[in-house]
């Protein structure tokens, strides 16, 4: 995550916004009288969202997790799709 002033976003808006779309990073803008303000690109905003929304119940989450363990322990099965 890079970390500029609120005067350097202004100055290299155009800048910024390409840099956390080609790197897929983030970038914090310090305000002197505010919240600061985190700027994304929307796939990786996209991203954070269907996070958030797959680990929103517990059950969920705990089948993920154990998906997970599987998968890094070597017990993951690899299938085909199925055509349509």
């Amino acid at each position: 995550m890079q970390v500029i002033s609120f005067s350097q976003a202004r100055s290299q808006l155009k800048r910024v916004i390409d840099r956390v779309v080609a790197d897929s990073d983030t970038t914090l803008i310090l305000r002197r009288d505010g919240e600061n303000a985190v700027v994304m690109s929307e796939s990786t905003y996209n991203s954070m969202v269907e996070t958030l929304h797959l680990l929103s119940t517990s059950a969920n989450a705990a089948r993920l997790m154990r998906a997970v363990e599987q998968d890094q322990q070597g017990q993951a099965v690899q299938r085909a799709l199925l055509d349509e």
